[in-house]
């Protein structure tokens, strides 16, 4: 039986005019439903929930048709919605954050941390039968979650300037208390105990408030990856979701066959692993899981693959994870096509890129040049029969 899947994104909202990070997100949601569309801390975010699926193909149909609404309702008021870990261009001096008591209690309380929360990820939740089972699933696959940080890397800028890293959104996130890798536990009680222990030391106020990089979920039975930069290709989610379940349902299969974990539990070397995945994203070595030596990235990556091939073929991906890791490996991150064509062009540029690539828009059209009366001409949305504009079709099993 194939494990569903779901995806949380988050999108930043800018003015296309300018590519400036703007607090509108109440402004796009004002027609949306919820909670398929809903707000995050911060008014320049907006979150989107996908459906439950056990197929990629669904997954990506479902992924596409959301953007394309939020697009539509971005659009209809000269903004843009954008899914990259971070954006070229904001200030922030310009963002407010989300009316509300939670939000606002998280302000008081970490003050730049969550002021300096300009960064959006991608989140997927994997079915787990039981939280036992999840809790040690988890430790798992903690060791290659790494990898994915880097095939979804995409925030190699912050605040107008080039970070040189692939994801400074990791960087940024790594300032919560509750955030990077996650311990082994023996089990569901042995997490509960620790988390609620964070929530007596007065450090956090909710279950919600765990940021590891992966974790069972306190309202779902799923375990749910966080380590995720936002991807600007639909494609990319597709890959990490798959990576993602396949890692899952190989775990899960040798724990309820063996009950022999393979780990060890000795984690320490994994934030170390998640810097390196940040710094070069795939344009660089990544750690090896095997070895815990730099290697790299291609190789570390297709060694992923080979490690969930048995999975993948189970639940009908092999052929499009496959693909889909080879585009990655060709072409490159999203924060090296960016890095690329800001150096080309500039980082206004960078944001027309991403927003295109959003919207599935892979044939970009270069932005106008500055006229004398300092307009920009916007870009165009693009119709959505006209070909040439349509993402890539991702076949289900």
């Amino acid at each position: 039986m194939t494990v569903r899947i779901g995806v949380e994104e988050e999108f930043h909202i800018v003015e296309v005019e300018t590519g400036l990070l703007v607090s509108r997100a109440d402004t796009v949601l004002e027609k949306l439903p919820s909670p398929t569309f809903t707000t995050e801390l911060q008014q320049a975010t907006v979150e989107t929930n996908s459906g439950v699926h056990t197929s990629l193909g669904d997954l990506y149909t479902d992924i596409v048709g959301t953007r394309r609404r939020l697009d539509a309702a971005a659009t209809a008021h000269g903004l843009a919605a954008v899914a990259a870990g971070t954006v070229p261009l904001a200030s922030t001096a310009d963002i407010r954050p989300t009316a509300g008591y939670r939000y606002r209690r998280m302000v008081d309380q970490y003050r730049m941390v969550a002021d300096e929360q300009l960064i959006c990820g991608t989140h997927v939740h994997v079915d787990a039968p039981d939280r036992d089972l999840a809790v040690h699933i988890m430790c798992e696959v903690s060791p290659w979650l790494h990898v994915l940080l880097a095939l979804s890397a995409s925030s190699p800028f912050w605040l107008g300037a080039d970070t040189g890293y692939a994801s400074w959104r990791t960087m940024l996130w790594q300032r919560w208390p509750t955030a990077g890798p996650v311990a082994c536990f023996a089990d569901a009680a042995a997490y509960d105990t620790a988390v609620q222990g964070f929530i007596d030391s007065g450090v956090i106020s909710d279950p919600g408030m765990i940021y590891y990089d992966i974790r069972p979920s306190a309202h779902q039975q799923t375990l749910e990856l966080r380590i995720c930069d936002a991807c600007p290709r639909a494609e990319t989610v597709v890959l990490v979701a798959g990576l993602f379940r396949a890692l899952v349902t190989e775990a899960r299969e040798r724990l309820e066959s063996t009950r022999l974990p393979t780990c060890g539990g000795r984690h320490e070397w994994l934030r170390a692993a998640s810097w390196r995945a940040a710094r070069s994203g795939l344009e660089g070595t990544l750690i090896d899981p095997y070895t815990r030596h730099e290697a790299p990235a291609s190789q570390v990556v297709r060694a992923l693959l080979r490690r969930v091939r048995p999975a993948l073929e189970a639940a009908g991906d092999w052929q499009t994870v496959r693909d889909l890791t080879e585009r990655a490996l060709k072409e490159g991150s999203a924060a090296h096509r960016m890095r690329r064509t800001a150096t080309a062009e500039d980082l206004l540029a960078c944001t027309d890129l991403a927003i295109a690539e959003t919207r599935g828009d892979t044939d970009r059209r270069r932005r106008p040049a500055t006229g004398l009366d300092g307009h920009v001409t916007p870009l165009r949305r693009p119709a959505p029969d006209t070909p040439g504009t349509r993402p890539a079709r991702i076949a289900g099993p």
